[in-house]
C-alpha cells in the first residue's frame, strides 16, 4: 500500500525546461553563436566556480564596507527572514499529512439531547480523537513540492539581494573616488586660477593688460570655486548612501586607493552561458517557481478525485461528574469517503487556472533566460567600448594639459590673446573630469558584469 501511495501523484512530475543556449558569448569572438537545446536537469553546478571578483581591486576599505554590509544591512537581513518563513512553511505543509490528534471535555446540563428528554440531566465527557486524510493522490505531497520550491526560490531571492547589495557597495564606493578625485582636481584648477588672477592683477596695475583680462580671470576664477562646494556635497551624499548599506549612521568614510591607481584591466572568467541557468539567482528563482507551480497543478487535479478520511475517538462519559473514570470506555471508529459532485466543474476551472499559471511561469523563465544572455552581451560591450573611449580621452587629457602650458607661454610672451588661454585651461579642466568619468564609468561595468554573471560571491 505504501508503495502504490507512493507512485500515485495526480499531475505529472517536474522533468527539467528545454531552453536554447548559445555555445558562447557573442562579444567574445563577434561570431554568431549557435544555439544548443539543454535541459535544465542536466546542469550540474558543480562545474560552476565562485568568482573572486573584488580581490582584483585590491582595496582594503571596499573589502572591509562589502563585508561589513553582508552582516548589518536590514534589507539583506529582511531577505534572510523571509528563507525563514519559506523554511517554516514547509514544516507547516507537511503537518499536513500526519494524523490531527486532540482532546475535548466538556459539560452540559439540559433535557435537550438530540431528543426531548423526560427529566433535567447532567452530561460530562472527556475524549481523545484523532483524524487523518488519506494522501492517496497525493494531493499533499504536490504542496510539499511546492513548499520546498518556494524555500529554493526564497534562498535565491536572498542571494539576489546579496548580489545587488555587494554591487551597490562598489559602484558607490567608486563614485566617491571619482568625486574625490573631481575634488582634487577642482581645487587644482582654482590654485592655478587665483595664481594667474594674481599676475593679471599686478599687469593691469602696471598698465601692462585691459581691465577685461581682469574680469575674464575673475569670472574663470569664480567658475572654479563653484565646482569645490558642489564635489563636497556629493561626496557626503556618497558617503552617507554607503553608511545607509552598511547599516551605520551618515559618517565620514576614509580612502585609501585613487582611483587612478585602481587596476583597469580585470580579466574574468566567464564561462559558458549555460552556466547562468545555474549561476544567476533571478533564472534559478524562475524556475523554481515554474516547478512550485506545477507542483500546485497537481495538488489540483487531485482535488477532483475522492477524498479518504479516517477517524477515531476513545474516551469517557457519565451524567455525574463523580463517576466519569468509572464508567466503561466510550469509543468510535469510522472512515469516511468524499467526492465531488455538483461542484466538479468549479474543480475543472481551478484546474484550468493552474496549467494557465503554470504555462506562465514557463514563458517566465524563458524570458528571465533570454534577459540574462542579453544583460551579459551588454556588459560586454559596454566594458569594450568604455576601455576604447577612456583611450581617447587620455590622450585628449595629455594633449589639453600641454595644450594649456603652450597658450600660457604663448600669453605670457605676448604672443596670443588671454582669451586663447582662458579656453585651453577650460578644455584641460573638462578633459580631467571627463576622463576621471569614464574611468569610473569602465570600473561600474565591471561590476555591473560580475552581477550578470551571477557573481558567487560567498
Amino acid at each position: 500500500m505504501v508503495v502504490f501511495l507512493a507512485g500515485c501523484k495526480a499531475g505529472k512530475n517536474y522533468k527539467g525546461t528545454e531552453i536554447k543556449v548559445p555555445n558562447h558569448f557573442y562579444y567574445e569572438n563577434e561570431s554568431l553563436p549557435e544555439t544548443n537545446n539543454i535541459n535544465t536537469n542536466d546542469l550540474s553546478k558543480d562545474a560552476i566556480s565562485d568568482l573572486n571578483f573584488f580581490s582584483f581591486f585590491q582595496d582594503t576599505v571596499l573589502d572591509s564596507l562589502i563585508q561589513k554590509s553582508l552582516i548589518y544591512n536590514q534589507d539583506l537581513n529582511i531577505a534572510a527572514e523571509t528563507v525563514l518563513q519559506a523554511q517554516d512553511g514547509l514544516l507547516v505543509q507537511r503537518a499536513a499529512m500526519l494524523p490531527a490528534i486532540g482532546a475535548d471535555a466538556g459539560a452540559s446540563r439540559g433535557n435537550f439531547q438530540g431528543v426531548l428528554l423526560p427529566q433535567t440531566q447532567n452530561n460530562f465527557y472527556a475524549t481523545a480523537f484523532a483524524s487523518w486524510e488519506l494522501d492517496f493522490w497525493g494531493k499533499y505531497r504536490r504542496l510539499n513540492e511546492a513548499a520546498k520550491a518556494r524555500i529554493v526560490q526564497s534562498e535565491e531571492g536572498y542571494r539576489a539581494t546579496k548580489l545587488s547589495l555587494v554591487t551597490a557597495v562598489a559602484t558607490n564606493y567608486f563614485l566617491l573616488l571619482d568625486y574625490n578625485n573631481r575634488l582634487e582636481i577642482s581645487e587644482r584648477n582654482l590654485a592655478l586660477r587665483d595664481s594667474v588672477l594674481n599676475i593679471i592683477e599686478q599687469r593691469f596695475d602696471k598698465g601692462i593688460v585691459a581691465e577685461i583680462d581682469v574680469n575674464q580671470a575673475q569670472i574663470k576664477r569664480a567658475v572654479a570655486a563653484e565646482a569645490i562646494p558642489l564635489w563636497k556635497r556629493l561626496i557626503a551624499k556618497t558617503e552617507h548612501r554607503l553608511s545607509l548599506l552598511t547599516g551605520s549612521n551618515p559618517g565620514r568614510i576614509v580612502t585609501q586607493t585613487k582611483l587612478l591607481d585602481i587596476e583597469k584591466n580585470i580579466k574574468i572568467p566567464l564561462g559558458l552561458p549555460s552556466e547562468l541557468l545555474l549561476r544567476r539567482p533571478d533564472v534559478v528563482a524562475a524556475e523554481q517557481n515554474l516547478i512550485a507551480q506545477n507542483a500546485l497543478t497537481g495538488a489540483s487535479k487531485a482535488n477532483l478525485l475522492p477524498n479518504i478520511s479516517l477517524t477515531g475517538l476513545l474516551g469517557v462519559a457519565s451524567s455525574e461528574l463523580s463517576t466519569l473514570a468509572d464508567g466503561p470506555l466510550a469509543w468510535n471508529v469510522g472512515g469516511s469517503f468524499l467526492t465531488p459532485l455538483f461542484n466538479s466543474g468549479r474543480l475543472r476551472r481551478q484546474v484550468n487556472i493552474e496549467e494557465s499559471k503554470t504555462q506562465q511561469a514557463l514563458l517566465n523563465y524563458e524570458r528571465t533566460v533570454l534577459e540574462a544572455f542579453r544583460s551579459v552581451e551588454d556588459a560586454l560591450i559596454e566594458i569594450s567600448t568604455l576601455k576604447e573611449q577612456l583611450i581617447a580621452r587620455q590622450d585628449r587629457l595629455a594633449a589639453s594639459l600641454n595644450a594649456q602650458y603652450l597658450s600660457g607661454e604663448r600669453y605670457d610672451k605676448g604672443v596670443t590673446s588671454y582669451l586663447e588661454y582662458l579656453e585651453s585651461q577650460r578644455q584641460a579642466f573638462e578633459s580631467e573630469l571627463n576622463f576621471t568619468e569614464t574611468l569610473r564609468e569602465l570600473l561600474n561595468a565591471y561590476v555591473n558584469l560580475y552581477r550578470v554573471l551571477g557573481g558567487g560571491w560567498n
